[in-house]
């Protein structure tokens, strides 16, 4: 064997590792080809001995359920940020989230994807966990100060979330899609679509 061949780099620290690993996997999901790839693709792109990811991943599955984590994570942030940038009412700083969370999709199509994939995560204690909940969390906050603002509907809250969630979970795919066609929905189908659930949430007759 040359000795000019190229070797595998394993000078990482142990937690230095896992996050090369973790990066290599989220810029190879980011380009499009989804999570299709191997454990053994990820270490070789890396720079590393197919065995190193199993230092810290034992299978592929655990890979996507911290890249979906993540995901959250990020999505969390988005929305936090999105809904405490000073909004003059409850009803902008849920449609300023609302429209953050549909941008996040739109930015990120294959780790949105994944994020909700049961094919990818397939526990449902992983759907369950708090950081995965964090951005329904708030969510369900925004919802909640409506109310006690006299705002929006004394419905419960549960509901009024999932109905949140719903519609801007299928305007993120349908955007990240080009299914949302000016032809069948208007110009700004996400702004309409948006206004309803604003005007469904209002307090009114029922």
């Amino acid at each position: 064997m040359s000795e000019s061949r190229a070797k595998p780099r394993e000078s990482y620290h142990h937690g230095d590792l896992r996050r090369v690993i973790i990066q290599t996997a989220e810029a190879m999901l980011a380009e499009g080809q989804g999570w299709q790839f191997t454990l053994r693709e990820v270490a070789r792109r890396a720079g590393v001995s197919h065995a190193a990811p199993y230092k810290h991943f034992p299978d592929k599955a655990s890979l996507l359920a911290e890249l979906s984590m993540r995901g959250f994570d990020r999505l969390r942030e988005v929305l936090t940020e999105a809904v405490g940038a000073n909004p003059r009412s409850v009803r902008e700083a849920l449609l300023r989230g609302a429209r953050a969370y549909v941008r996040f999709g739109i930015d990120n199509p294959a780790l949105y994807r994944l994020m909700f994939s049961t094919e990818a995560c397939q526990d449902e204690d992983l759907h369950l966990s708090e950081r995965a909940m964090a951005p329904l969390a708030v969510v369900i906050a925004l919802l909640q100060r409506g109310q006690q603002e006299g705002v929006f509907r004394l419905r419960p809250l549960e509901g009024l979330a999932a109905a949140c969630w719903a519609q801007v979970h299928g305007l993120t795919l349908l955007s990240i899609d080009g299914l949302l066609l000016p032809q069948k929905v208007g110009e700004a189908p996400v702004e309409a679509a948006l206004a309803a659930l604003l005007e469904g949430l209002a307090t009114g007759p029922a």
